[in-house]
C-alpha cells in the first residue's frame, strides 16, 4: 500500500483543483502534507525537503524563464496598443468579398496574435470580443463563428514565439539531460527552447492552413453558412499600415532566434520592447495604460512563477514516495514498449487538460513523465510538439475545454453552448489529423531543427 502513496497524493491534487482550489497551493500544500504524514508514519524521508531551497534558488537563476515574463509583456502591449483590431478591420476589408473570407481573415489574424500573446485565455477572448458580433452580423452560422474563433485561440499552444513552449522547452532540456545521466551519458546533448520554436514551425503552419482550407471548402458547399461580405475596398497601403508592424515584430523576434542570433531569452527582450516603440508610434500608449500592462504582466508572470514553485515541491515529494519509479516500472510493463507507454501518455495528458492548464500540467506531469520516455529513447523536440498540439486539442474539446469557456464567458446569451461545441469539432479532427501525421513522420517536428543545426 505504501508503494501507492504517490498516486493517491496525485489524485488528492487533482480532487481538489476540481473543487477551485488554487492551484500553486494546492500543489504545495497537499505535497507537503503528504509528506508530514510520511514523515510520522516512517514512510517518507525528511531530507527530501532539504534539498527544496537548492531548487528554489534554481528556479530564481534560471536565464531561460526570463523569456516568459518579457513574452507576457510583449502579448499585453499588443493587445492593449489595439492592433488586433486593426488587423483584424485590414483582413476583413481584403478578404471579406470572398465565401468565407471573415474567417479566414479571423484565422490569420488569430495566428498573429497567438504569436504575439502565446497565452489562449487571451487570444480567445479577444478574437471573440473583436470578430464574433461582426461574424454573425455577416450571416455566418453560429457554430462556423464560434469554432473558428475557438480553434484559432487555441494556436498560441503552437505557434512560436509561444509561452507554452517556452516553459515546455525549459523542463524537456532538463528532462533530457538527466534521461542522458541515466543511461551513463555524461557528455550529454541538449534540447533548448529555440530547438522547440523552431520544430513547432512546419506543425504550426499546417495547422492555419487546413484551417484555412476547411473554410473555403465549407464556404463552397453552405454558402449560406459563411457568405461573402459586401463592403468597401481597402488599398494594399490600408493593409500594409495595418499588418507590416506586428508582423515585422514577430518575424524580428522568430528570426533571430532561427538565425542563432538571439536566444528566447535575448528575442523576448527584443520583442518586448518593439512591442513598447509600436505602441509609442501608434500613439496608443500613456502612463494610465502602460501601468494597466505592467500590472497585468506581472499578475500572469506572478501566477505562472507561484505555480512553478508549487510544483517544485509537489515533483520533489512525489519522488520521495517512489513515484517515479512507479511510473517507471508501469511503463516498462506495457505491451508494446515505448509506442504504448507515449500513447498512453499523451491520452494522460489530453484527459488531465480538462481539469489542469497547460501550465499545471508543464510543470507536474511532463517532469515526471519525460524523463522516462526520453530513456525509452523518445525524441525531445517531438515529444514537445506531441504535448503542445494535445494540450491545444484538449483544451478545445467539449465539454470541459478551457477556449469553449473562455468563449461562452464573452458570447451573446442568446448563442447556444451547443453551437459552440457544434463548431469545434471539424478543428478537433483537424488537430487529431496533424497529430497522426506528426506520429507516423515525427521528421515534420524534428526535421527543420536539424537541418538548421546542421
Amino acid at each position: 500500500m505504501a508503494e501507492y502513496i504517490s498516486f493517491y497524493m496525485f489524485l488528492a491534487v487533482c480532487l481538489l483543483l476540481m473543487l477551485g482550489y488554487p492551484v500553486a497551493f494546492t500543489l504545495a500544500g497537499t505535497a507537503l502534507a503528504f509528506a508530514a504524514g510520511g514523515i510520522l508514519a516512517g514512510s517518507f524521508d525528511a531530507d527530501f525537503l532539504a534539498a527544496l531551497p537548492g531548487r528554489m534558488f534554481g528556479t530564481i537563476s534560471n536565464t531561460t524563464l526570463i523569456a516568459v515574463p518579457l513574452f507576457i509583456l510583449m502579448g499585453v502591449i499588443l493587445e492593449k496598443s489595439q492592433v488586433a483590431e486593426e488587423l483584424l478591420g485590414s483582413m476583413a476589408k481584403l478578404f471579406g468579398g470572398l465565401r468565407g473570407g471573415l474567417g479566414i481573415s479571423v484565422v490569420v489574424v488569430g495566428m498573429l496574435l497567438a504569436a504575439s500573446t502565446g497565452i489562449v485565455g487571451a487570444t480567445v477572448v479577444t478574437m471573440g470580443l473583436l470578430s464574433l458580433p461582426s461574424m454573425l452580423r455577416s450571416g455566418y452560422s453560429p457554430s462556423l463563428a464560434t469554432g473558428t474563433i475557438c480553434a484559432t485561440g487555441t494556436l498560441g499552444q503552437i505557434i512560436p514565439p509561444s509561452i507554452a513552449l517556452v516553459l515546455l522547452g525549459d523542463i524537456l532540456s532538463n528532462a533530457y539531460q538527466k534521461a542522458q545521466l541515466s543511461m551513463n551519458i555524461f557528455n550529454p546533448e541538449t534540447v533548448s527552447v529555440g530547438d522547440l520554436f523552431i520544430g513547432a514551425v512546419l506543425p504550426g503552419l499546417a495547422l492555419v492552413a487546413m484551417y484555412i482550407l476547411y473554410l473555403l471548402i465549407y464556404a463552397r458547399f453552405k454558402p449560406e453558412s459563411a457568405p461573402a461580405a459586401i463592403g468597401e475596398r481597402v488599398s494594399i497601403g490600408e493593409i500594409l499600415k495595418g499588418l507590416l508592424p506586428p508582423l515585422t515584430l514577430i518575424l524580428i523576434v522568430l528570426g533571430s532566434i532561427l538565425a542563432g542570433a538571439a536566444t528566447p531569452t535575448e528575442a523576448a527582450g527584443i520583442g518586448a520592447v518593439g512591442a513598447l516603440i509600436l505602441a509609442l508610434l501608434k500613439g496608443q500608449m500613456d502612463l494610465k495604460r502602460l501601468r494597466e500592462v505592467v500590472t497585468n504582466t506581472m499578475e500572469v508572470t506572478c501566477m505562472v512563477f507561484m505555480i512553478l514553485i508549487g510544483a517544485a515541491v509537489f515533483s520533489l515529494v512525489f519522488r520521495g514516495f517512489g513515484g517515479e519509479e512507479l511510473i517507471h516500472h508501469f511503463f516498462q510493463g506495457l505491451p508494446g514498449g515505448v509506442m504504448t507507454a507515449t500513447l498512453f501518455v499523451m491520452l494522460s495528458i489530453f484527459l488531465l487538460g480538462f481539469i489542469l492548464d497547460f501550465i499545471e500540467i508543464t510543470f507536474v506531469v511532463v517532469p515526471i513523465v519525460a524523463p522516462i520516455l526520453l530513456t525509452m529513447g523518445v525524441d525531445p523536440i517531438w515529444l514537445g510538439i506531441m504535448i503542445a498540439i494535445n494540450l491545444q486539442t484538449s483544451f478545445l474539446t467539449p465539454p470541459f475545454g478551457f477556449a469553449l469557456f473562455y468563449l461562452r464567458g464573452v458570447a451573446p446569451e442568446s448563442l447556444p453552448t451547443s453551437a459552440i461545441y457544434r463548431g469545434v469539432i471539424p478543428f478537433i479532427i483537424i488537430q487529431i489529423l496533424v497529430m497522426a501525421a506528426l506520429w507516423f513522420w515525427p521528421v515534420l517536428a524534428t526535421g527543420l531543427p536539424a537541418l538548421l543545426k546542421n
